[in-house]
């Protein structure tokens, strides 16, 4: 017995090892057959053309496997650590420590893994082999002017630094929070070399960038932890079951994520049914599709067999189905790389610079007819809207299940703020905003002066505390402590401060359009999104200052709201008139690139677009005094009551009436009236 103990983590080590060699295996066997199915593996070669030669042709791919594999596993690391394990006071336990150690090594083999793709990636664009290119004494200056000036280059050098600093700031991360940030930092590593892919030349490129992100962001947390799950079983670690448990809840939406962000990347990317069975391309995508499936059946046996058999104590089921769930995935993953060596079918397009900068061709003349009917899918506000609407209902089910009430006004106004929401970004104003700076102007004053306040007035806060459960082992943090972390945090207190949120929203408006960072967001789609985020964030963290019903770091009194609000809405007045007197036009480049033939100039138009923002001002700010006057009443109201619950019991513990006055006045009365009896 003595010397069977210690060697358990010896064992449970050895299992991890031989996982981790079969997910290599498959995965990189996956990867050579999708490469010589889709002609990546033995591309025509013409002579005298230049050639990469066959190490960069297998090089460059494989270091994207390494690449992806250790992204995906320093993710899985990390939210094992700062989601699936439990916590003890905001504090790691022992395996959750371990894992944050494993997502700094991690990290360091993902940034080295980005390098090589760098250098790979240089040989492939330049067509020159590998030797070749490192024996160039102006490799230096290639290498250099490619990562600070190309796309690719540019966001493999994010990759780099981005993994670099999740590598050192784990070595010291001990708490739950630390280790959260990190997580987010990872994932947002993931991001740039797939945005600078397939995805940005497609012909909807706007719709396959969002689908390709969340599609990737899904995908690293579902496989990612997953393959740690698998490791903390097979080590026979404790909390398996709380992890798994966690895990399970989080997969499901992962698995509807990955699938409906993968239908829309093939809507973008292909312009017919055909191209799927008829191009190497299609094929692929189709072994992707059925391995999806195959991962959807197993999740649904985890759910229905395995967890429970693990509750009862019972885990090689478990780890039997999630050993090969994860060779599953391993494979995905090696076709997905392939997948972006092999070129999408090509598709015909209108010999268009509009079509190619905003996706769609010029839509016609702008009419109040063509706004209600010409609607355009925005997948990232389409999802955003969903999951805001989604997530209030249910809570407010839960709540009405409960036998708990929830105020119909604030479900209106919730509901009614998203209506908003898909109306400004999917309607045709979407579709104008990029041409005509005017209906932009309309769009961004929507979003970010009227969406807010309904949205605000909801109190999406305080229904997700009241809804949500609390987590099962005290100390630990679930999604309520995590919202309750968030409201109390020192970040928190700081752009909740009126003054803080008031400069914000009012100076951001300013460095925005007054700078040359909105030609820079006109130009890409990143830079919608960023808009779009911006605007709602901005908004609804002025607004709950000013008609917040949520629980806030900062408390203002009425009167002063009414202050804030006066005093903020002069400078959007001062914004439309500088717009308005203006003699040169914003981002000239992107609107001069269109070539739009009809309507008024860019400057008249933008002139106009000022006027919007002077006079935009005056609808929310009567809702705001609405709802500012109705708080007040029934702050009022409340106050009220309260007094008169506490004279009722000051009046039963004296018998008198409570109110001090009022006694003294009867007091008086009665010495009168006997006076007057003795007279």
């Amino acid at each position: 017995m003595g010397r069977a103990g210690p060697a358990r983590p010896a064992a449970g080590t050895g299992r991890t090892a031989r996982l981790a060699l079969a997910g290599a295996g498959a995965a990189a066997a996956a990867l050579g057959a999708a490469m010589v199915a889709g002609g990546a593996a033995t591309p025509r070669i013409i002579p005298g053309l230049p050639d990469e030669g066959a190490l960069t042709r297998w090089g460059l791919p494989v270091s994207k496997l390494v690449l992806d594999a250790a992204g995906v596993l320093t993710v899985g690391a990390l939210l094992a650590a700062a989601i699936l394990l439990p916590s003890d006071k905001g504090l790691l336990g022992r395996p959750a420590l371990a894992y944050v150690r494993a997502a700094s090594w991690l990290a360091l083999v993902w940034a080295g893994a980005a390098a090589a793709v760098m250098v790979f990636s240089l040989s492939d664009a330049f067509g020159m082999p590998l030797t070749d290119l490192l024996a160039d004494p102006a490799f230096g200056n290639y290498l250099t002017s490619y990562a600070g000036q190309v796309s690719q280059g540019i966001a493999l050098t994010l990759v780099v630094l981005f993994a670099v600093a999740v590598a050192l700031f784990a070595r010291g991360a001990i708490t739950v929070g630390s280790a959260g940030g990190l997580l987010v930092l990872a994932l947002a590593a993931l991001l740039p070399p797939a945005l600078t892919g397939h995805s940005s030349s497609a012909p909807n490129h706007d719709l396959a960038t969002t689908g390709v992100a969340v599609h990737l962001l899904v995908l690293a947390l579902w496989v990612g932890g997953l393959a740690v799950l698998c490791a903390h079983a097979l080590r026979r670690q404790p909390h398996l079951e709380t992890a798994a448990a966690r895990f399970s809840t989080m997969a499901l939406w992962c698995f509807a994520g990955a699938g409906l962000s993968g239908v829309f990347s093939v809507i973008a990317r292909l312009t017919s049914v055909s191209e799927v069975f008829t191009s190497a391309y299609g094929l692929i995508l189709l072994a992707k599709v059925a391995l999806f499936a195959v991962l959807g059946v197993i999740g649904w046996w985890h759910r229905s067999r395995t967890l429970p058999s693990l509750a009862a104590g019972g885990s090689r089921t478990f780890v039997r189905f999630a050993t090969g769930e994860i060779v599953i995935m391993a494979v995905a993953v090696g076709l997905a790389v392939a997948l972006s060596r092999t070129a999408p079918p090509p598709a015909i397009t209108p010999v268009d610079r509009a079509f190619e900068l905003l996706g769609y061709t010029m839509p016609p003349e702008i009419s109040l007819a063509n706004l209600a009917s010409l609607w355009w899918l925005d997948l990232f506000s389409g999802t955003l809207a969903v999951l805001l609407g989604g997530l209030y209902v249910a809570g407010v089910v839960r709540l009405r299940r409960r036998g708990d009430s929830w105020p119909w006004g604030r479900t209106a106004a919730w509901l009614t703020g998203v209506l908003i929401l898909v109306i400004a970004t999917q309607s045709g104003v979407a579709r104008y905003a990029k041409v005509l700076f005017s209906v932009h102007m309309a769009e961004h004053m929507t979003l970010s002066m009227l969406v807010p306040i309904f949205l605000v007035l909801g109190a999406p806060v305080t229904l997700a505390l009241r809804a949500l459960k609390p987590a099962a082992r005290r100390g630990d943090r679930g999604p309520r402590e995590w919202l309750t972390v968030i409201l109390h945090s020192r970040y928190m207190r700081f752009v909740g401060h009126p003054a803080i949120a008031t400069t914000i929203f009012i100076v951001s408006t300013y460095a925005l359009y007054f700078t040359p960072l909105f030609e820079a967001a006109m130009e890409e789609h990143l830079g919608h999104i960023a808009m779009t985020v911006h605007f709602l964030v901005s908004g609804c963290l002025f607004f709950w200052v000013i008609i917040g019903v949520d629980p806030a770091p900062h408390r203002l009194p009425h009167v002063a709201r009414l202050l804030v609000l006066f005093a903020t809405m002069p400078f959007h007045a001062f914004f439309g008139i500088a717009l308005m007197s203006m003699g040169t036009v914003l981002a000239e480049g992107w609107y001069g690139q269109l070539g739009r033939t009809w309507g008024v100039s860019p400057l008249a138009d933008q002139q106009t677009g000022g006027a919007i923002a002077w006079g935009f001002g005056e609808v929310p700010t009567l809702l705001v005094l609405l709802a500012l006057a109705v708080q007040w009443w029934r702050a009022d109201d409340r106050l009220a009551r309260r007094a008169d619950r506490r004279a009722d019991a000051a009046a039963a513990r004296t018998g008198g009436s409570g109110d001090a006055e009022l006694d003294a006045y009867n007091d008086f009365l009665a010495k009168l009236n006997k006076r007057d009896r003795a007279e």
